[in-house]
């Protein structure tokens, strides 16, 4: 009986001492957690489903040889094209642009869609997992409001680049001033402020300019505000006008191209070395500009002549209305024909150096009544200006605006850099 206790004793023991091993043992294991991964959306789609391959269309790539080239066999890809040609023309894939790809997590890792980027914000889906869907999207795009402003030391150009804006930005200030100030005649110390939006994609990539809702320069020491307003409610495009409602548009632009300079005066007293100082009459404007450069109508009208003869060269003549027509001289080549109704603004040549010229240019010739005269001495007439009916609304909806623009203070920088662009006239 004693010797069966021992053994219950020492069984018990040898029991609890495994129990206490394997209690040991249970403590030690790590314990195993699964973390599902945070959803990575782009595109409508979870990407954390997908294998996924980016890539950009290269030289004699198509849609056919992208998806050959990913293992998908000739008949299903004639069959995705021949559904997928009604909801867009996948011939229009562009070299460089970037395009991704979906494949499903298998072991044949099978295509499941193709993403083409047209630009940074439009895409185009073609789903093919099961039957062919095709449709067009839009990344989302945040609108931010900025503001920006300076001192021009050298040029317009130098000092909005020198702080990092964007080029359209640049583009649309000369835009919105081009009927009010001479930008080849600017003041060293002249002045703007700028209230303006830009576009981002997913908040953080740049995407362009939105535009520009209010804008203040000072130039000769007087003040020219300008406010976006869109006169018909029902259109989101808007016209710039200034505190007293007056548009700032003319009905002529002061130049005929964005960017260059004047080299060469209207000057019926101009004498020439070469013909031993004789006086040779010069009855236009010449503005200098790289080859190719854009030369545009100054006003609405029809074109009379778009043609080549003699020192001209290659220029194109338009009647405005019976008061006025301009005349573009020395283009590498005319972008409009005889007879063609054009828009202030519009493209109608490239600056060239054909006819009697000594470098590229553009001479810009501007009649009224049949004589020519210059562009830069006549008091050119407005624009329309806020109807008589909306122009209580207007003065309330810059209020804000003029206040905004008021307080921004000048950012003062060293420029040093010099810059063909326009010119600088010192004090």
């Amino acid at each position: 009986m004693y010797q069966k206790s021992i053994a219950v004793v020492v069984l018990l023991g040898l029991l609890l001492t495994s129990c206490k091993q394997e209690v040991k043992d249970i403590e030690q294991e790590p314990i195993k957690t699964f973390i599902e991964p945070a959803e990575l959306r782009e595109f409508g789609f979870n990407l954390n489903d997908y294998i996924v391959k980016r890539d950009t269309i290269r030289s004699g790539d198509s849609f056919g040889t992208i998806l050959q080239r990913n293992n998908l066999a000739y008949p299903k890809i004639y069959q995705i094209a021949e559904s997928a040609k009604d909801s867009y023309d996948i011939r229009k894939l562009q070299i460089g642009r970037p395009y991704t790809m979906l494949f499903a997590k298998d072991s044949l890792q099978t295509p499941q869609c193709f993403i083409y980027q047209e630009n940074n914000i439009d895409y185009v889906v073609i789903h093919f997992a099961d039957s062919v869907v095709t449709y067009k999207e839009k990344k989302p795009v945040t609108i931010v409001t900025k503001e920006a402003s300076g001192e021009i030391n050298n040029s317009l150009s130098v000092t909005m680049d020198a702080q990092g804006l964007p080029q359209a930005l640049i583009g649309e200030m000369a835009d919105i001033y081009a009927w009010t100030i001479n930008f080849w005649k600017l003041q060293k110390g002249d002045k703007f402020k700028i209230i303006y939006r830009q576009r981002y994609i997913e908040d953080s990539i740049y995407a362009g300019l939105e535009g520009i809702d209010a804008a203040y320069f000072q130039h000769k020491g007087e003040d020219f505000y300008a406010f976006k307003y869109a006169i018909d409610s029902l259109s989101n495009r808007g016209d710039f006008f200034d505190e007293k409602s007056k548009s700032l548009k003319r009905a002529f632009l002061k130049a005929p191209v964005n960017f260059g300079r004047v080299s060469s005066r209207y000057n019926l007293n101009r004498r020439i070395a070469y013909y031993g100082y004789a006086v040779r009459p010069h009855k236009g404007t010449d503005f200098a500009a790289p080859i190719g450069t854009e030369i545009l109508a100054t006003a609405n009208g029809t074109v009379i002549e778009s043609t080549q003869r003699g020192g001209n060269g290659k220029y194109v003549k338009i009647q405005h209305n019976d008061t006025y027509s301009t005349q573009y001289l020395h283009m590498s080549r005319q972008a409009v024909k005889k007879g063609q109704y054009v828009k202030q603004g519009d493209v109608i040549g490239y600056v060239g150096m054909t006819g009697n010229t000594s470098g590229p240019h553009v001479c810009y010739r501007f009649w009224k009544n049949g004589q020519q005269v210059d562009p830069f001495l006549e008091k050119m007439p407005s624009a329309e200006s806020v109807p008589a009916h909306l122009d209580a609304h207007y003065r309330e909806f810059i209020k804000p605006l003029r206040a905004q623009l008021d307080l921004i203070p000048i950012e003062y920088q060293n420029e040093t850099t010099i810059e063909q662009g326009y010119s600088i006239t010192q004090n």
